[in-house]
């Protein structure tokens, strides 16, 4: 296993006392975590957000399983080699996140899950794929302005941007090498105080039922909100009540 630099991208104030990084999701890309990076940098935090590996300037890599993608995260300290003092990771990076956080429990002091993806089953990961590639592949302003008509212009600037700018390899391989995709024994070892801003059950929600009760009732530290009306993406569906929530946990 080797690991890779990761790109970032900065917001704030750089010699702020608070320091969070964010972590974006398949397909995306350090540039799309800028409305949660904006509100932390106005509350004076600094904001860092990297582009995962095969995303966005990120070196391509042979593979990219939820171990690697948390090793690289390991990788990334504030100023001085200190621990960050908020973690946010939607999806997959939100399972990357949890996966660090548990094997180095100095990394991270808070985090902030979005959606995550913390266990996916076949048909899941397959569709996920499929959604994916048809994006890298055909993705237009046009399009995703049209799928998402709420969405700030950026974030459907970004997301087109983002998607075309992945390794198709990568974003094949985020899926086929996670054929055991299943965080679940990490997260229940989390020791930061943990949120997790879940999209609503009606729409498409990853992060819900069975598994979502399963996972909360494993670790006292962690803790739900559910942001109603919203998708997968909820920093984009619903940025307010995102931004709600993670700044009223992050300012503790």
């Amino acid at each position: 296993m080797s690991t890779v630099t990761l790109p970032r991208l900065h917001w704030g104030p750089a010699d702020s006392s608070r320091r969070a990084l964010l972590v974006h999701g398949l397909g995306s890309s350090a540039q799309t975590q800028w409305r949660l990076a904006e509100g932390l940098a106005e509350r004076g935090w600094s904001a860092t957000a990297v582009d995962l590996r095969g995303h966005g300037d990120a070196p391509r890599a042979s593979r990219y399983r939820i171990d690697d993608i948390a090793d690289d995260l390991l990788g990334t300290r504030p100023e001085g080699g200190a621990s960050w003092d908020l973690v946010v990771g939607h999806s997959i990076g939100g399972a990357a996140v949890a996966q660090a956080a548990a094997l180095d429990a100095a990394w991270a002091r808070r985090l902030v899950l979005l959606d995550p993806a913390i266990a996916l089953e076949k048909a899941v990961r397959d569709a996920v794929l499929a959604g994916q590639l048809a994006n890298h592949d055909a993705a237009t302003v046009e399009s995703i302005a049209a799928e998402f008509p709420h969405w700030h212009p950026l974030d459907v600037e970004f997301r087109v941007r983002a998607a075309k700018g992945a390794s198709r390899f990568a974003l094949e391989r985020m899926v086929l090498d996670n054929d055991d995709w299943d965080v679940r024994s990490h997260v229940a070892r989390l020791t930061p105080p943990t949120l997790v801003l879940a999209a609503d059950p009606a729409r498409g929600a990853m992060f819900t039922g069975p598994l979502a009760e399963e996972v909360l009732a494993a670790n006292p530290r962690m803790s739900a909100v559910v942001i109603e009306g919203a998708g997968h993406s909820v920093h984009r569906d619903d940025p307010e009540a995102t931004l709600h929530h993670l700044l009223a946990f992050a300012d503790v």
